[in-house]
């Protein structure tokens, strides 16, 4: 038996046991510290059926992949040239290809998707985003989920929950709310007026950690100067609580370990860094942070302690909402960004106005269709990489398990590409992924990280743990015209009144990114008059699509669910940046229904 681990995009990098002669069947590694003894179905099965580019092409023709990789040579000696990569896949080998834009002065991306803004927050208060370890969530008597699906994007979480009491902040009725002790159904985008609400009670209330805050954080008055600045019965009513479901929770979390599991869907917003960072204010303002049992947990940086090999700097344009058109050669690497990139109108269009689109990647989708060259890549069992996560410490080998004749790895890729443009060939594969495993240390069959703290900033803030924490004490933002999701104008000298909804994009249970099962499907509260399976059209500032209805009581009447796989979601979304961390605002738009 072969242990190897999976690489999907995924917090949970659970451990995988198989050999070369029983394959394509696997089983959960039993005693890696996060499988837990299962694997998800998007891992034993719908990876497994989606359809795979298979072979090279150039112009929708068939060829070698020897003639594919010369023509891809051949693109990148233009002047202006891109590389755009996704995350379908999270070992560390995917991000080599960075040297070879390094040598050819390429143009690479910086910010993110996904998480950007959120982590911005986190560094504004702590300085530094360390993963909070898995057992201190096991350690920890109640656990607050706010704005996280756990049941689908770390279901693996699941165990350490049993026994618990929990708290579930979440506009949607989710698998894990129907479970818990309380269930806030907070308005979309009201989670910093939430967290700012808490703090405030919970120092009105003598709830405050007095002793903790002494050492880790004086500046606490000045905090809740700050937390006064919002009028406490517009707030409330805006985000839907009163102050005996406030107090309900204050009660539960008070004298309790406590760690809060934070969600993306929290700081989707141009103004995510607030939220992330008011969260962080109300878990000091508690103490229940840098203590056994307690922590606030968001998406950790996963290199944080490496000396990154394939860090390089040059020129770097936004990853969210990058300009295409402004590039002659366009090299997409392990993404799809016609449709995962928000306002893919505009996608389409500046890709279709690039000389040259080149497709490097595994699963046919919306992007390869329109690639001038499509390169097929190899999978995380057809080739040798290293696995991190950003939600636990552990670093994992990633082994050969099977043979693929058609695709190519990203080394290969990176040294064959070198060496057509004459450059030096990269040293041995074996030697980047040595340099990974030899900057951790080794603890029974598995590898820790050097970030690898038991209990994160328990000895202090910042990089060298000598820094208090910083509240947070500003915050811009439009109340009022957050809070309104109605609107009239004249048409034909008639007035229509157009009702507007939030839109919230969750992921969806199986499916990963734009990979794996989707479908159009809009999930509607029923006061909304809309039949199941009613084609119904959406429309935004940004574009339309049409999607099909699927009703739900759970719903919130004032927001409407498409996951974020969904065919066409992205037709809707803005291509903006948030104020701070270079981050997609996926949910920064309204909805109306034609």
């Amino acid at each position: 038996m072969i242990k190897t681990t999976c690489g999907l995009d995924c917090p949970d990098a659970c451990g995988i046991t198989t050999s070369t002669q029983t394959f394509p069947k696997i089983e959960a590694d039993k005693k890696h510290p996060t499988s837990n003894g299962t694997l998800c179905s998007l891992l034993n099965r719908y990876m497994f059926e989606e359809p795979r580019v298979k072979v090279a092409k150039i112009e929708g023709k068939e060829v070698s992949l020897d003639i594919a990789m010369e023509a891809v040579a051949n693109a990148l000696k233009s002047d202006k040239k891109l590389l755009w990569r996704g995350s379908g896949n999270f070992g560390v080998m995917q991000e080599i290809t960075n040297l070879l834009f390094e040598k050819i002065e390429g143009t690479t991306t910086k910010g993110t998707l996904c998480d950007g803004a959120g982590d911005e927050g986190i560094l504004k208060g702590r300085e530094v985003n360390r993963i909070l370890p898995p057992e201190q969530i096991a350690n920890a008597e109640v656990v607050v989920v706010w704005g996280k699906n756990i049941t689908v994007t770390a279901s693996h979480l699941m165990p350490h929950l049993k026994g618990k009491k929990i708290i579930v902040i979440d506009p949607i009725k989710t698998a894990i709310a129907k479970q818990a002790d309380i269930h806030l159904q907070v308005a979309p985008r009201s989670d910093f007026y939430t967290a700012i609400m808490l703090s405030r009670f919970a120092i009105m209330g003598d709830y405050e950690d007095v002793e903790f805050i002494e050492e880790f954080a004086p500046d606490i008055e000045d905090f809740y100067d700050f937390t006064k600045e919002f009028r406490i019965r517009p707030i409330l009513d805006y985000i839907g609580t009163d102050l005996s479901e406030m107090g309900k929770i204050l009660e539960m979390i008070s004298g309790k370990k406590t760690v809060f599991l934070v969600g993306n869907g929290v700081q989707k917003y141009s103004n995510g860094h607030h939220v992330l960072h008011a969260i962080d204010s109300l878990a000091v303002t508690l103490g229940k942070i840098a203590k056994e049992g307690c922590g606030v947990a968001f998406l950790g940086n996963s290199k944080l302690g490496f000396d990154n090999p394939f860090e390089i700097k040059g020129k770097k344009v936004q990853k969210a909402t990058t300009n295409f058109s402004e590039f002659d050669t366009v090299l997409i690497q392990g993404g799809n960004p016609v449709a995962s990139m928000p306002n893919s109108s505009r996608v389409i269009d500046e890709l279709k106005k690039s000389k040259t689109v080149i497709y490097f990647g595994l699963y046919e989708n919306e992007t390869s269709k329109i690639a001038d060259i499509v390169i097929p890549a190899k999978n995380f069992f057809e080739k040798e990489d290293i696995r991190l996560s950003y939600a636990h410490h552990i670093v994992s080998p990633m082994r050969t398990i099977s043979s693929c004749d058609y695709g190519i790895s990203e080394y290969d890729f990176t040294s064959t590409l070198l060496q057509n443009l004459g450059y030096e060939a990269l040293k041995d594969e074996s030697y980047y992924l040595n340099l990974w495993l030899e900057q951790c240390t080794k603890k029974e069959d598995y590898y820790l990280s050097p970030a690898y703290q038991e209990i994160p900033y328990a000895d202090g803030f910042g990089e060298d743990e000598d820094e208090e924490f910083v509240f947070i004490e500003e915050y811009s933002d439009d109340f009022i015209k957050t809070k309104q999701f109605t609107r009239a104008r004249k048409k034909s000298k008639k007035e229509i009144i157009i009702t507007e909804y939030w839109l919230i994009t969750p992921k969806a249970s199986k499916a990963l990114n734009t990979q794996f099962k989707r479908d159009n499907r809009v999930i509607l509260h029923p006061s909304l008059g809309f039949e199941d399976n009613q084609s119904i059209t959406l429309y935004s500032n940004y574009g339309e699509h049409k999607f099909v209805v699927k009703n739900d009581e759970e719903m919130r009447n004032d927001a409407v669910l498409i996951y974020a796989n969904s065919i066409g979601v992205n037709f809707l979304t803005p291509d903006i940046l948030s104020e701070e961390g270079d981050s997609a605002c996926y949910q920064e738009v309204k909805i109306s229904i034609r």
